[in-house]
């Protein structure tokens, strides 16, 4: 055990910055960088083109397995098979490193092949630490139909625990329904108000609008999301030809991508959607202040940093009553409800933001709860407590 005041933290996740970045990813950058009096290591697998041993921030990564690249047919193949490899690969590195450097904690990013990882450590090493983060996004159920070759193993993962972190109160009953009665509490991720709360200039929101092929009146729901079925991107596009007029800005790539194409030619709306594929992180803010409404209809949702997103940005936002979300969306306070897989619901939704003062009451009202409770300072402290 490190004796020394300054504690270390070795992290196990699947992917991670610069070239494989989801909301997790994200969050482990932005806490590590605002928790100066612990080092962190972490393990991860090997993106298309990053080293094998590299500073991102304030971390210290080490990639294992064959390169990935994704944007190929052979490189998902790649990524499926460093998938099944990571845990025993993490978790022989972690033992060498753990000999060098003495870690305090482990700390596993989901409950999936990092969680492997870090029960195998936990296992070999039980006077360390491990601290889970529960940040699925997947549906419980579909979580547990794709582990049952190895549900007991699974479970494991959340007994071996010595903490349990959810990003929201959906994803601790998760934890307590696998067995889990140790400490737990739910801290959830954050978002960087500086760069979502800054007025973009009008300029830059013209330029924007002109490349995208907008006008300056145009109504425009807009998504931030992976395109795949979970997230519900083609209920919006089908609730499209009853919103006369109003354009659909389509922010990301994924399985679904070609599919949402083919559907907007045959509902004859192809001429209101506007893919723009993958936006960088940083320049989300600008996509969201040319917009007027935030839309997911989720199928299932961990938690949903980007409906936090778009609050902070001070659009109004469209989500549906599943998993994480009521944990910050109250109807009609802070966002509004639609029904999930219905169309028509949608379209009540957007029709309730467009009359009257109640878009700018939930969106003075969200801004406030994002400021008060998800702010990455915040979430920090109370991730320092934990680790």
């Amino acid at each position: 055990m490190n004796t020394s005041q300054t504690k270390r933290v070795l992290v196990f996740s699947l992917a991670y910055l610069p070239e494989l970045v989801g909301g997790a990813e994200i969050a482990v950058k932005e806490i590590t960088d605002r928790i100066p009096n612990i080092e962190f290591s972490l393990i991860t697998i090997r993106g298309p083109h990053s080293l094998h041993i590299e500073k991102v921030g304030a971390v210290m990564v080490y990639r294992v397995g064959p390169r990935v690249n994704t944007k190929t047919v052979g490189g998902r193949i790649v990524f499926q098979l460093s998938k099944y490899l990571y845990p025993l690969l993490a978790y022989n590195r972690a033992r060498i490193l753990h000999n060098r450097n003495k870690f305090d904690t482990v700390w596993s990013i989901m409950a999936n092949h990092a969680g492997f990882a870090a029960m195998f450590f936990k296992k070999k090493f039980p006077g360390v630490r491990f601290v889970l983060t529960l940040q699925e996004g997947d549906p419980i159920d579909s979580i547990k139909r794709k582990v049952w070759l190895v549900y007991p193993w699974f479970k494991q993962i959340f007994l071996k625990a010595d903490y349990i972190q959810a990003i929201s109160k959906y994803l601790l009953t998760f934890a307590h329904d696998m067995g889990y009665k140790g400490e737990a509490s739910v801290v959830g991720n954050g978002v960087d108000i500086e760069s979502f709360g800054k007025i973009i200039a009008e300029d830059a929101k013209a330029s924007i609008r002109s490349k995208l092929g907008f006008e300056e009146s145009d109504t425009i729901l807009v998504t931030a999301s992976r395109l795949v079925k979970k997230n519900g991107i083609e209920y919006v596009i089908r609730s499209l030809p009853e919103l006369s007029g109003i354009k659909f800005l389509v922010i990301g790539t994924g399985a679904l991508e070609s599919h949402l194409k083919n559907l907007a030619h045959e509902l004859n709306v192809e001429n209101r959607v506007v893919f723009v594929g993958f936006v960088p992180h940083a320049e989300l803010p600008v996509y969201l202040q040319v917009s007027t409404i935030f839309i997911r209809p989720s199928l299932s949702e961990g938690l949903g940093n980007s409906f936090l997103e778009a609050m902070t940005a001070c659009i109004p936002v469209i989500a549906t009553p599943v998993g994480g979300i009521p944990d910050f969306l109250i109807d009609g306070v802070t966002g509004i409800y639609c029904e999930p897989k219905n169309p028509l619901s949608i379209m009540e939704a957007v029709s309730r933001l467009l009359e009257g003062d109640l878009s700018k009451t939930i969106v003075s009202n969200a801004f406030e709860m994002v400021k008060e409770k998800y702010d990455w300072n915040i979430v920090a402290q109370e991730m320092k407590k934990v680790l």
